[in-house]
């Protein structure tokens, strides 16, 4: 059979410590290609994987391998069904967090379970299943408790906050978020595992943004200025490799701006969103453009809004 590393194996070989290391490596570089091109660039490579990781598993002689190799297997999954969603593929998302969620119970690693909830509710949020990501977040936050990891519970309640603000609840949205900063301090001198190590001080400030730049759309216009310096803080610190996060928070940025009436900055900021999000290779990202075009086509008399729709709708044509 084939091994995660793309090496031949023999049958009846014993597997190791040094297998499982193996496919966390392999796990690692692919999740790197996704942050940095979007699942597009990858998510064919993880599923092909799939089959020779789970086969790995019957060769397992070793409890103490045996649940290192679950685990890693779990996050193989769990990467599949995120590149899946962010290739706008709803179902086979689903299946793999299911399958990603019976492997990481079983490895007994909750950690990895709360970041699974996170991904799942993520899935339902963006479709706007806001009561089901609600529902997701609140599992994700019991197994978060179990493994003592303040930083998978600062990722549920920020999610939680951004939820609450798709239903303009500004009291909970604002309330989850300041427990999500509490949290993300308390994590900050904690190794942060695999899976969870993406959101650093970048992600809580594009977090903040993004709760905000959500209340200023379904409640008060205003909130979109309380989030404007933590946006501009997650773009300056987003480091090269988190292309996609970059793209989605410069998208929030000047939706926010276009809100606000402050259509220049929109424009010279939306050029870039839309630059990025054009290179891309991640549907999910151009789907969220949309509410960039929605704020920008409130003023259509702009010339500065009309140039905004106007970009949006060639990448959206440009098939990318």
């Amino acid at each position: 059979m084939t091994g995660s590393g793309g090496r031949d194996e023999p049958r009846g070989t014993r597997v190791g410590l040094a297998d499982a290391r193996r496919l966390e490596d392999v796990v690692a570089e692919l999740r790197a290609l996704d942050y940095r091109y979007g699942g597009g660039a990858c998510r064919v490579a993880v599923e092909s994987r799939l089959a020779a990781a789970v086969a790995l598993l019957d060769g397992v002689t070793k409890t103490v391998v045996l649940a290192r190799l679950f685990t890693a297997v779990a996050d193989l999954y769990n990467l599949a069904g995120w590149t899946n969603f962010d290739q706008d593929r709803p179902g086979a998302a689903l299946d793999a967090f299911a399958r990603a969620l019976e492997l990481a119970i079983e490895a007994g690693n909750d950690d990895l379970q709360a970041n699974i909830r996170y991904r799942v509710g993520r899935l339902h949020l963006h479709y706007g299943a806001i009561d089901a990501a609600l529902a997701e977040f609140a599992r994700g936050r019991e197994v978060a408790l179990l493994a003592h990891s303040p930083l998978a519970q600062a990722i549920l309640s920020a999610n939680q906050a951004w939820a609450h603000a798709k239903k303009a609840d500004v009291t909970a949205a604002l309330t989850y978020l300041h427990r999500a900063r509490a949290e993300f301090a308390e994590a900050e001198w904690r190794e942060p595992s695999p899976w969870a190590a993406f959101f650093g001080a970048a992600d809580m400030a594009a977090m903040i943004g993004t709760v905000h730049g959500e209340l200023a759309q379904m409640a008060d216009i205003r909130h979109g200025r309380d989030g404007i310096p933590a946006l501009i803080e997650a773009i300056r610190e987003y480091p090269r490799g988190m292309a996609r996060s970059r793209s989605l928070t410069l998208i929030w940025l000047a939706t926010v701006h276009a809100l606000d009436g402050d259509l220049d900055v929109a424009a010279t900021v939306g050029e870039e969103a839309v630059e990025l999000a054009g290179a891309l290779r991640s549907p999910r990202v151009k789907q969220r453009l949309h509410s960039l075009s929605a704020a920008a086509r409130r003023f259509s008399g702009n010339s500065a809004a009309r140039e905004i729709v106007e970009r949006i709708e060639m990448v959206g044509h440009s098939g990318q």
